[in-house]
């Protein structure tokens, strides 16, 4: 498929409706209408847009829309909205989740749909869509297709095997053209899996920043949730001392504070403060992590209350509902001066008092959820995503619940799954929500088929592994099914954390551990589904040749 034989249409809004411009590719460059004109650089590989007019333009879309014969063994990989979306490789006959019709009943869906892209996107039958990248593989021949600038727009690529269709969109609801608007970036390139994600980060106008290569640690959620003190988390620090030099951070999650919004330090959980437990962190050799969701706010926070003008509202003049935690909340709209006040006092805070190292930033797509401002949502959560990296300066940010295209070359770490769950097997309300809901499934799924990003343009979180037995949240997992998931992070996350009391381990646990926390010297060469259950992974470690299957619902594996 060469990238300019398409048929370019763009709809915008003249006198209040909606109007199309429909022009072939050959025509694009020095293309003119009533409302703009069109520049274009286009080559095989290559497809470089510009819409230029002299007057505001109320954009809605830009499709870019190819023949392509889709053969029964190709593979679509379909790379999910946020951090937390399932991402993989699906092939004719399959179907892209989209929302439950449960999910979309008046009561859930202003919950469900927050955290993803159900509002903008076409979800079907054989049609499948992926966001900022994608790639179509046949055998071991991959052509993948990429986007260089999101900041226009979120780049939306879609498969449509039924009718041997292929498109690229441009998401613009509530984009406003006024002079130079570049609509289109993308590059083509073809070869083995490796060799095209090495030719789009090359590409890709930003880098890995290249501070954060492993971590290796502890996070404090997945066995207390927002229930620490002080008292537990210097306990789970002096218990992490067992892991030795082979960890190197530790990180304090949600639950320190007395409301998500507030940020006020809980003094009945830390009398004392947090500074205190960063100096004992540090004194430790490690370096120190602060789990926040600077755009959050959940309803009953003062923040709410005394600054209602400070977030995002609806069409309906109501604030929006932007995800499902803590019973719901709401998201700040960093575009207001006060707000970027406030979030900026809150880093100033958590690295200049209390002296963290390393703040993992929570929920970020929910100041982006909206169109506003003559702005499209990939404009808004890419200059919220600079403006983040703004007020970290080089300190270190671990990105959750963030689209990764415009995280790429500003987090140091990301999440590439959705939270693992408690327990292995999938609790009742996955299937009946959304595909950002906690799952162990899914995070082990994306860890295998976001791992072309590790490395390249960041760290690799794939979630936390659990190797405790009880403890304060019981990990309902058997032995095969803990050792699975350790070893699933460790050879595709560059980010490894536990949230276990490590003193309570025995010493198989710990020898677990420490294997776990090592960084994989090794080389996957294939993954792929071989059945609806079953996951296969070719990989080469210690000189040594592997085949890993697994099961992806019972958690049996083996490994040849």
């Amino acid at each position: 498929m060469n990238l300019k034989d398409f048929t370019l249409k763009i709809t915008y809004i003249r006198g209040g409706k909606p109007c199309i411009e429909t022009v072939d590719g050959e025509s694009i460059d020095g293309y003119q209408c009533e409302k703009f004109s069109l520049v274009g650089r286009i080559s095989d590989d290559r497809v470089k847009i510009l819409l230029i007019s002299e007057q505001p333009v109320e954009l809605k879309l830009a499709e870019l829309i190819y023949d392509r014969y889709f053969e029964n063994n190709d593979r679509f990989y379909a790379n999910g909205f946020q951090s937390w979306t399932t991402s993989r490789e699906y092939k004719r006959g399959d179907e892209q989740r989209g929302l439950h019709p449960l999910a979309k009943l008046p009561f859930a869906k202003p919950f469900a749909v927050a955290s993803g892209d159900f509002d903008f996107a076409q979800f079907g039958k054989d049609l499948f869509h992926s966001v900022t990248y994608c790639y179509i593989r046949s055998g071991e021949k991959v052509e993948l297709l990429g986007s260089l600038n999101e900041r226009t727009g979120y780049t939306l690529f879609y498969a449509d095997m039924k009718e041997n269709v292929f498109a690229v969109v441009k998401e613009l609801e509530g984009a406003q053209a006024d002079g130079e608007y570049e609509l289109f970036d993308l590059m083509r390139a073809q070869g083995t899996y490796d060799e095209v994600f090495d030719a789009y980060f090359e590409a890709y106008p930003r880098k890995h920043t290249g501070r954060v290569e492993h971590f290796a640690g502890y996070t404090s959620w997945y066995n207390y949730y927002q229930n620490i003190n002080e008292a537990v988390i210097l306990r789970d620090l002096r218990g992490l001392k067992r892991a030795g030099e082979a960890a190197n951070i530790f990180q304090i999650d949600d639950g320190f504070e007395t409301m998500v919004g507030d940020w006020d330090i809980d003094v009945n959980k830390f009398p004392n403060g947090l500074a205190p437990i960063v100096e004992k962190i540090h004194e430790q050799g490690l370096k120190a992590g602060l789990w926040l969701a600077p755009f959050a706010a959940q309803f009953k926070a003062k923040i709410v209350k005394e600054h209602p003008d400070w977030f995002i509202r609806g069409k309906n003049g109501k604030m929006l509902i932007s995800g499902m935690a803590w019973g719901g909340f709401y998201a700040m709209d960093y575009l207001k001066t006060e707000v970027r006040e406030y979030v900026k006092a809150l880093f100033d805070r958590v690295f200049n008092e209390w002296g963290f190292d390393m703040v993992k930033l929570d929920f970020l797509y929910s100041t982006a959820i909206l169109p506003r401002a003559g702005k499209s949502r990939g404009t808004l959560m890419c200059e919220a995503m600079d403006f983040l990296r703004e007020c970290c300066g080089d300190k270190i940010i671990l990105g959750c619940g963030v689209p990764l295209g415009p995280a790429f070359g500003v987090v140091d770490a990301c999440r590439i799954g959705c939270d693992a769950e408690n327990s292995f097997k999938d609790k009742y309300y996955v299937k009946i929500t959304n595909q950002e809901v906690i799952s162990t499934r899914n995070a082990m799924n994306n860890a295998v088929f976001r791992r072309h990003l590790n490395g390249r343009i960041f760290a690799n979180d794939p979630d936390v592994f659990f190797l405790r037995n009880g403890g304060v949240k019981t990990a309902k997992y058997n032995d095969t099914q803990k050792s699975l998931l350790a070893k699933i992070n460790h050879i595709f996350g560059s980010v490894l954390f536990v949230s276990d009391d490590i003193g309570e381990y025995d010493e198989n646990q710990l020898a677990v551990l420490l294997e776990s926390y090592k960084p994989f010297k090794g080389k996957v060469m294939k993954a792929e589904y071989i059945s609806s259950d079953k996951i296969a992974i070719s990989y080469a470690e210690d000189g040594k040749a592997h085949k890993l299957v697994f099961d992806t619902f019972t958690g049996e594996y083996n490994v040849k």
